[in-house]
């Protein structure tokens, strides 16, 4: 990827929903934590706040895509600057980055996790918290419910990372966000396992209009 291919990447610009980091239409909102109508409407949503570098469209797809599926696992590093800088008011004050795990199968296909090459290079310790126990049909080409009933229950907290994540703050760490099922589903477990706040940080996201 040359230097114009990361200029070109386009920051999801304020004003942004405090709780999953969609753009807002107006800085004007009757409180002080500016969030979207989505997540005030949204009961029994885990993370407590979501940030993305830019959309997943143009330059940004491009450099996941080729990290995630050509094996360049070179761009981690230089993706995940990116992330520590857009997603500093996610990664302050954390304790642990978690990488949202492959199943096994999915693993040995792909031969590494591009989450948790992304994860390594954040700044903070990485904890491998969840596993996958069920293998799941990609979430490419499933509408929106059906990408929740495909992850419901397809992940589990790791042999003895429970004291690690109790009472702890954690980042999830994904390449993509599309609906935010994926997100949801890791952060139910690691707040059953006692941790204090989940937050999540990816290096792209599929972005709604301003609302």
């Amino acid at each position: 990827m040359c230097d114009v291919c990361w200029r070109a990447i386009l920051p999801i610009t304020a004003p942004l929903c405090d709780r999953c980091g969609d753009p807002l239409r107006t800085w004007s909102v009757p409180s002080a934590v500016m969030v979207c109508s989505t997540c005030r409407d949204a009961r029994g949503r885990i993370v407590d706040r979501a940030r993305a570098v830019g959309a997943y469209d143009g330059s940004l797809r491009a450099i996941v895509h080729a990290l995630k599926y050509e094996g360049r696992r070179s761009l981690a590093r230089p993706l995940a600057t990116f992330m520590r800088t857009r997603g500093a008011d996610v990664l302050g004050g954390a304790d642990w980055v978690v990488p949202v795990p492959l199943h096994p199968s999915r693993r040995r296909e792909r031969g590494f996790n591009q989450a948790a090459d992304l994860a390594r290079h954040l700044g903070l310790p990485t904890c491998h918290a969840l596993a996958r126990v069920r293998e799941t049909r990609t979430q490419t080409d499933l509408p929106a419910a059906a990408r929740h009933r495909n992850v419901s229950g397809a992940f589990a907290l790791a042999p003895r990372a429970a004291a690690r994540v109790s009472e702890g703050v954690i980042v999830l760490v994904d390449d993509v966000s599309t609906t935010g099922a994926t997100r949801e589903a890791c952060a139910v477990v690691l707040k059953e396992a006692g941790a204090k706040e989940v937050r999540a940080l990816t290096a792209a996201r599929v972005v709604l209009p301003r609302r």
